[in-house]
This record gives C-alpha cells, structure tokens and sequence, in this order.
C-alpha cells in the first residue's frame, strides 16, 4: 500500500507540472490579455507597451513561465489584479477555499442521503413505479444544466415565495465569529446558533442545485450495482443458508455495491468544482467557484493559475483517498 501511494504521488507531481506549464501558455493565448483588462478601453499604446514591460510579458514565454515557476516554488503565486486587486493571489484562495469546501460538502451529504437508499430501494423494486419515476428523475437531473436549475430555485424560493436568502453567505447585520471561514461551522462551534442557521438557509438553494448531478449520476451507479449484485451467486447462498435479510443487504449486497459507487463519488467530488464556478456566479455566493468566474473576465491571471491549479491538486488528493477506500472495501484490490 505505502509503495501504492508514493507512485501516485511521484504521479501527481509529474501531471502538476504538466498542467503548470499548459495551464501557463494557454491563459496568455487568451484575446485581451491582463494588459486590456488593468488598462481599460481608455489605455493608450504607449501606456499598454510600458505595463508589459513591467509585468514582464515582452520576454519569451518561457522565460515567463521560468520566473513563474522559481516564484510559485516559494509561495508566491503573485498579485492579483482583478479579483481582489493588490492581494497575493495565494491569499485569495485561502480566503475562498473553506466557503466551496462547505458548500460541496453540503452538496455531497444532499446527493449521498438520496441517492444511495433510492437507488437500493429502486433496485429492490425492479421495474415498478418506484423505479421508473426515479430514473425518469435522475434522468432529468442530468439533463438539466446547474445554472438554469439554479436560477429556477431562485426564483421559485427566493423571489416568489421568500423562504430563502437569493444570494450570498450571510444575511446583513449578523455578527458571527469567523474561525475557519465556513460559516455554519464556525456557527455551531461557537454556539452562535443564529449565525449557523443563517448561514444554512444561505447553502440550501446552491447545495440543492450543485447536488443534483452528482445525485442523478450516484443513484444510477448504486441502482446498476444493486441489481448485478443481488443475482450473484453468493447473494442466492447466503439466502439459501437462512442468513437474515439484514445481514444479506449489509454483508453481501451494498458492501459490494459499493465499490463503484466510491469510485464515482470521488470522481463527482473533484467535478464539483465545475458546477460550483456557475452555481456560485449565480447565488453570489463568495467561494473560488465565483473566484474563478471573475478571473477569467477580468484576466486575473495570477489568481486563475492558483486557483486551477489548487482545485487540480485537491481532485488529485480526493481521488488518492478513493482508491485507499476502496482497496479497504474490497480486499481484492490490495492483493493486486
């Protein structure tokens, strides 16, 4: 296992590097470029040709990516100039990672608490009404995109009903104690019970809209698995040796079915990011999701390589961390 994990490490800083060095070129193939976006329309010739002097942009791009590199190795992703200008871009990440990290969680516990006893029971139910509207659901979760389901929400409980906050992460005048910067969290630990239910109600429309392709697509794995594992042989002996039925679905059956299903959830967690950057455009919702959205319309270059690269780190952790958990469910993997 130890030997397992250090060559995926040695993995990841390898692909680290090569997304670093793609990731680099291709922002400054981008029209417009951090000297339209600082300058404006008003920008003279003169004015754009000294600015890229002393950002460094008329050396080779190699010799860009070189500094880049020397500094990034250091801590020093650079300034950002559009998201929160004359803040570290590293800054900025830290300050907008906990409020993602919240809102994915929430997401995730939304998708899993559905998804997995719903695509059991519709297993169980092969063919019944139960099983044709939920696939028809899950279909429909796939099917719709996060921003339009994300603007519905708003509309139907923000705007029209009024049950829910349309937008940010918490409601003016709260006063609440921020120690790690997720604010349910740092609500209950405080016991600021107010601040914590404030900032739920703020998570409930973008969770519910970010969980739900993550919920179509895990509901449809578990359902697939259950049903291939109930006509396993081992699932008809167990039943013929008078094993109770409790003991059936958690020995036999989900502990099985599971194995995909971590696969796929490790896989939704890293995409998570993805919806988040449309879920958070939409919601307002202070998070690198709305980080990133910013960034690429303001050519905050600095930020948008922390940024990226950071989320690339993380799906690399997350997806480690899969493949540990499912080595530890099937014990077959770690012979392998």
């Amino acid at each position: 296992m130890l030997r397992f994990i250090v060559r995926r490490l040695l993995q990841a800083v390898l692909a680290l590097f090569v997304l670093s060095v793609l990731l680099f070129a291709w922002l400054r193939s981008l029209p417009g470029g951090v000297v339209s976006a600082l300058l404006g329309e008003r920008g003279t010739p003169a004015a754009a040709a000294e600015l890229r002097a002393q950002l460094g942009l008329d050396d080779p791009i190699f010799v860009q990516y070189w500094r880049f590199l020397e500094r990034a190795l250091r801590g020093d992703f650079g300034i950002s100039n559009g998201v929160y200008r004359g803040e570290p871009a590293w800054d900025v990440f830290v300050q907008r990672l906990p409020a993602t990290i919240e809102l994915s969680i929430v997401a995730m516990v939304i998708a899993l608490t559905l998804a997995i006893p719903l695509g059991y029971i519709a297993a169980r139910r092969k063919g019944g009404w139960l099983d044709t509207g939920s696939v028809v659901f899950s279909l429909i979760g796939v099917a719709v995109p996060v921003f339009f389901l994300a603007y519905v929400l708003k509309y139907i409980f923000a705007v029209q009903l009024g049950w829910l906050p349309p937008s940010g992460r918490a409601s003016v005048g709260i006063n609440a104690t921020h120690i790690t910067n997720m604010y349910m969290l740092d609500g209950l630990m405080t016991r600021e019970w107010d601040a914590a239910w404030d900032a739920f109600k703020h998570l409930i429309l973008p969770a519910v809209a970010l969980s739900s392709i993550p919920f179509a697509i895990i509901f449809r794995i578990t359902r697939a698995a259950v049903i291939d594992v109930m006509e396993e042989d081992y699932v008809r002996t167990a039943r013929a040796k008078g094993l109770t039925a409790r003991t059936i679905r958690g020995r036999h059956i989900m502990r099985n079915a599971l194995i995909p299903v971590v696969t796929i959830v490790g896989l939704q967690i890293g995409a998570l990011l993805a919806g988040a950057v449309l879920t958070e455009k939409v919601f307002a919702y202070q998070g690198i999701g709305q980080a990133l959205a910013i960034g690429f319309e303001r050519r905050d270059y600095p930020v948008l390589q922390v940024l990226i690269m950071m989320a690339a780190l993380i799906y690399i952790v997350v997806n480690l961390l899969v493949d540990i958990a499912y080595a530890v469910i099937d014990p077959r993997v770690r012979t392998k």
